[in-house]
């Protein structure tokens, strides 16, 4: 039976009710002048580090008798982070967690969002510490240069957290659980064994201690990747189809590289980066009035080199989330040829759609959206729907949501 792909992705769309799609739109555009205001705020406090003049104090002291070079990279470094860590906690509080609540994406107590945020800078500080020393480093012994030695140890550094993370990290924050044994375990083993998946890492995770929203997400790199679901996907109601559709998108992340192709685009935008941050260090220290910070090797002008940072963040977003919804809309299509889900995969869509509007513009989407808007997600699932057999009876849209009177 011939279906019209638009009509079914309007059937879809039509099942999210008048009240949920009013606060999607209102949480996903919020969300856009967050990266305005986040970028801000990061100027504002690398400003205030500086006018403490803390950094430079620390530096000289160190340095009054001899020069210490990675000494004074890994103290400095580490005081940073932590004065940044306690300065925008502020910001991270109302970004991370009562926005969240008041969305009503999270039920986490602020006392346990603390918790885990401490844990996270703790993890945060020694690793970053590190990478600070070898930067500094880098700096003082590649010359002018610097910037491409840079861009490899941010390489380096990406591999290991991909590598490291499922085994070290994610673990300190949620409980991972082999899927159980059933007729929905079985179904994802196939499809992995049929896309040279490993079938031995499908893993369910307490993703609702600290979030109500519906996801899956793949992790980790060569013999430590692994496909994890948040149990909030079966509170929430995942059927069989459902699921099938969204571990078929994970698994196509994992088949075709996706880990290393971004990895390889980081090296490439972090060269861009550092280079654009060897030229604009002096202009943004003489903005930001840090007169007692030397030239680019010096640690005590990490703030700068944070501030630059935010800005660029800022204007090269498009560019990421472009970048971001290509391979999103390769693991959608990946799905759809091996799961063969089309209405399981539309069904998992709708209900992502209460943190992510739908149906932005085209604009919005190209400048904000790291993932293709729902809608247009839906439509091309209705296209593969309508030109290749379904795997079983298809499922039908829930009934639309008619729209209620408000009092």
């Amino acid at each position: 039976m011939s279906i019209d792909p638009a009509a079914e992705t309007a059937r879809w769309l039509a099942t999210i009710s008048p009240e949920d799609m009013e606060r999607a739109v209102a949480y996903t555009r919020g969300g856009h002048w967050l990266l305005l205001w986040g970028a801000i705020v990061g100027i504002v406090v690398a400003w205030i580090i500086i006018r403490t003049g803390i950094l430079s104090g620390i530096r000289d002291r160190l340095e009054r008798r001899r020069k210490r070079p990675k000494l004074v990279s890994l103290v400095v470094g580490v005081v940073w982070l932590l004065m940044d860590t306690v300065l925008m906690l502020p910001w991270a509080i109302y970004q991370g967690w009562w926005r969240e609540t008041r969305y009503g994406l999270t039920q986490q107590p602020l006392a346990g969002w603390l918790g885990e945020a401490a844990l996270d800078a703790a993890i945060s500080t020694v690793f970053f510490g590190v990478l600070i020393v070898a930067l500094y480093f880098i700096i003082r012994r590649a010359g002018r240069l610097w910037w491409a030695w840079g861009a490899g140890l941010t390489a380096v550094a990406v591999v290991v957290l991909l590598v490291a993370s499922p085994i070290f990290i994610e673990p300190l924050f949620n409980d991972y659980t082999p899927a159980p044994d059933g007729p929905m375990r079985d179904s994802v083993v196939e499809l992995a064994q049929r896309t040279g998946t490993p079938d031995d890492k499908i893993f369910i995770y307490d993703g609702s201690k600290q979030s109500d929203r519906y996801t899956a997400n793949v992790s980790g790199l060569f013999g430590s990747a692994r496909v994890a679901m948040s149990d909030v996907m079966f509170a929430k109601g995942a059927d069989l189809a459902e699921v099938r559709g969204v571990v078929g998108h994970e698994m196509g992340h994992y088949v075709h590289m996706h880990s290393l192709w971004m990895t390889g685009i980081m090296i490439i935008l972090a060269a861009i980066g550092f280079w654009l941050v060897d030229r604009l260090f002096p202009l943004a220290k003489r903005l930001l009035g840090a007169d007692r910070v030397g030239d680019v090797s010096d640690p005590a002008g990490l703030p700068v080199l944070a501030a630059i940072g935010a800005v660029l963040g800022l204007l090269s977003t498009p560019l990421q989330t472009t970048l971001i919804r290509v391979i999103e809309a390769d693991a959608d299509q990946f799905s759809l040829v091996h799961a063969n889900e089309p209405d399981g995969l539309s069904k998992a869509l709708i209900k992502t759609a209460e943190y992510r509007a739908p149906s932005p513009s085209a604009i919005e989407e190209i400048i904000f959206y790291d993932h293709p808007s729902v809608e247009n997600r839906i439509r091309r699932a209705m296209e593969w729907k309508a030109t290749h057999p379904a795997n079983g009876p298809a499922a039908a849209p829930p009934p639309a949501v008619e729209a209620r009177p408000t009092p």
